[in-house]
């Protein structure tokens, strides 16, 4: 591995730091505002012949003892309704179980179906309690529907009905239905007959969403590092987002289709079909030692616009499921974006590269070790003739040694460096070797490296699933459990990691034995850095990473140590090199179609130099 290469690895090293704290900024634009009238049917009166009261079942505390029994609110019925306890529906299809909560008309729990907790509990998005959905609304006092004890109107199977009514007549309304085979849950806020109550001067509504969001993976930073809060701007190539293990705020001063509370592998996402006005976001990360094993808190204070009329609907939609790239994608609002998958380069190469080969071979191979295993064969098949001509150029390089040294040896002093530069070039030429040949072709596979980097630990494939003594691809594997956090290293040590590590350093030490012996300091420097830095500075990143990364890594390192040892022993012939180069010394040395146009316009340039002094 000559100098070059080993630049492009410490190139890579830095990225590889670099990009965790990397964040670009998203330019605010304005959007014109779109009514989307296709949800309206959800809202028709459902037949009343599938029309089911439930009653009320108590869950939440009581009112406290000493509350005030004086009226709290001008209207009545928001007095008598204010407060008290709460009846919980659930709706149920083949994918979740969410529960609705008459007290505020919300959100109450989701849980998922077809998933369990690292510790093998029921996966739930947010427990019980765990959020809070509330519309804030001035109808001649300021009322927020968190306050007030909904009634039941309408309950089928799929759908319920929750109704909050004014003494005046009006009923705001918050409706829900949940679809067979969806993820997906419709929302309609509506206002009824309150033409009179809302005042004329109202153009907006509030709506305020918190939710914690428990623990769900086996290693706390792993999840914490994959865990954020996103919302997209009509016209944005992509969302905004904010967190991976650090608290943050953000406003969206301008119009917004959507936004997302992410776990690692799963999403809580709300959409308004009419774009929300503008909104607030902060997400605040729960600490390690939690006693009620929650992850994150977050919070979303919205604006809609309120247009009068004697009924005026509000379509949201809720999305509660697996951050899973295809499902997401299937709803055709861009919520795919919010998976980590890289730039452009590096996000296109997953997309129709990685995932649909990923796909494709787990719909013949259950064992999820040897897909990854038989991805990376085929990868490095493919970027063969890159690798191939890499490392076939870093093998002359290292049959040109003897030739090497009799250069250092007749150039020794510092002031003779542009001589032996000149001599080293005129050696590459006679040999037909690229110096820049070991560097550019390990470049131009840094995407498929980085795409890697990004594809594994977001991947909701790998999740849970074992592989030798990793019991969770998607989690770091360990074998050793401290009890506490080590600095850089974490509270465990991952073996895969550790043989990702001594893989690299073995990978490194077999091409830095084909450079060329040196005094350069700076060249000691840099093999120095090749051969123990970078082991040890990827040791302590992967160990806290995904373990099929850490897998992955050490497979590729494997292969291309026996793809450098097969080329340097049965491709590359160094007597013959020695040879060529030998049988040209004493004779004009070929000259490439750029030195022949550069010394023809330096010819040109010395004969109307001369014209014009004759002159």
């Amino acid at each position: 591995m000559d100098k070059n290469t080993v630049i492009g690895f410490i190139l890579i090293a830095v990225i590889l730091f670099g990009f965790t704290f990397y964040q670009k900024r998203q330019a605010t634009k304005a959007a014109e505002w779109q009514a989307q009238q296709d949800s309206i049917a959800l809202a028709n009166r459902l037949p009343e012949d599938t029309v089911e009261i439930v009653p009320a079942v108590p869950v939440q505390a009581p009112a406290p003892a000493n509350a005030p029994e004086t009226a709290i609110y001008k209207d009545e019925s928001l007095n008598s309704l204010h407060g008290g306890e709460g009846t919980i529906v659930n709706l149920e299809n083949d994918k979740i179980i969410l529960s609705l909560n008459s007290k505020g008309a919300q959100p109450w729990s989701v849980e998922v179906k077809d998933y369990r907790n690292y510790d093998s509990t029921a996966l739930q998005i947010f427990k019980a309690g765990g959020s809070e959905y509330s519309v804030s609304i001035y109808t001649g006092e300021y009322i927020q529907t968190r306050d007030f004890n909904f009634q039941i109107a309408e309950r089928t199977d799929t759908s319920v009905a929750f109704r909050l009514p004014f003494s005046g007549g009006g009923y705001i309304e918050q409706l829900y239905v949940l679809h067979e085979g969806q993820y997906m849950v419709d929302n309609i806020l509506s206002f009824n007959g309150m033409e009179s109550i809302i005042p004329r001067n109202v153009y907006s509504v509030d709506i305020d969403w918190a939710v914690t969001v428990p623990r769900m993976e086996k290693s706390y930073k792993n999840e914490s590092q994959y865990s954020k809060l996103d919302f997209y701007q009509p016209g944005d190539k992509k969302p905004v987002e904010m967190g991976r293990g650090r608290n943050g705020n953000k406003n969206a001063a301008s119009r917004l289709s959507w936004f997302a509370f992410q776990q690692q592998f799963f999403s809580a996402i709300m959409t308004s079909k009419g774009d929300f006005a503008s909104g607030k976001f902060a997400v605040n990360f729960v600490n390690q030692d939690d006693p009620s094993h929650n992850l994150m808190v977050c919070n979303a204070a919205l604006r809609q616009e309120f247009t009068h009329g004697n009924r005026v609907e509000m379509p949201f939609q809720f999305y509660f499921g697996p951050s899973d790239f295809k499902t997401l994608k299937s709803y055709n609002q861009k919520y795919e974006k919010i998976i980590p998958l890289g730039g452009w380069l590096v996000g296109w190469f997953t997309k129709f590269v990685i995932i649909p080969l990923f796909d494709f071979l787990s719909r013949f191979i259950s064992n999820y070790g040897l897909i990854i295993l038989i991805m990376t064969l085929i990868i490095k098949l493919v970027v063969l003739p890159f690798t191939y001509k890499s490392f076939a150029s870093s093998a002359k390089m290292q049959a040109l040694q003897p030739e090497m040294e009799k250069i250092n040896k007749r150039y020794p002093n510092q002031e003779d460096a542009m001589k032996k530069q000149q001599a080293m070039s005129n050696l590459y030429k006679r040999a037909g070797v690229s110096p820049m040949g070991g560097c550019l072709p390990t470049l131009l596979t840094f995407p498929i490296l980085w795409a890697m980097f990004r594809f594994f630990p977001a991947s909701i494939q790998l999740r849970q699933q074992p592989f030798l003594w990793a019991d969770d691809l998607s989690a770091p594997d360990s074998i050793i459990d401290f009890g506490s956090r080590i600095p850089l290293l974490g509270d465990h040590l991952s073996l895969f990691a550790l043989l990702m590590a001594v893989t690299m350093w073995a990978y490194s030490r077999i091409t830095v034995s084909q450079q060329t012996a040196s005094n350069d300091p700076n060249a000691k420097s840099m093999q120095f850095m090749s051969v123990w830095m970078m082991p040890i500075m990827m040791f302590f990143i992967c160990n806290n990473l995904s373990s099929a990364l850490s897998y992955y890594y050490l497979i590729s390192q494997l292969i291309s140590m026996v793809q450098i040892l097969v080329i340097r022993k049965w491709f590359v012939d160094k007597d013959a090199i020695l040879e060529k180069v030998r049988a040209s010394e004493g004779k004009p040395l070929p000259k490439s179609k750029w030195e022949q146009r550069l010394e023809e316009a330096q010819k040109m340039q010395a004969q109307q130099a001369k014209y014009g002094r004759r002159r």
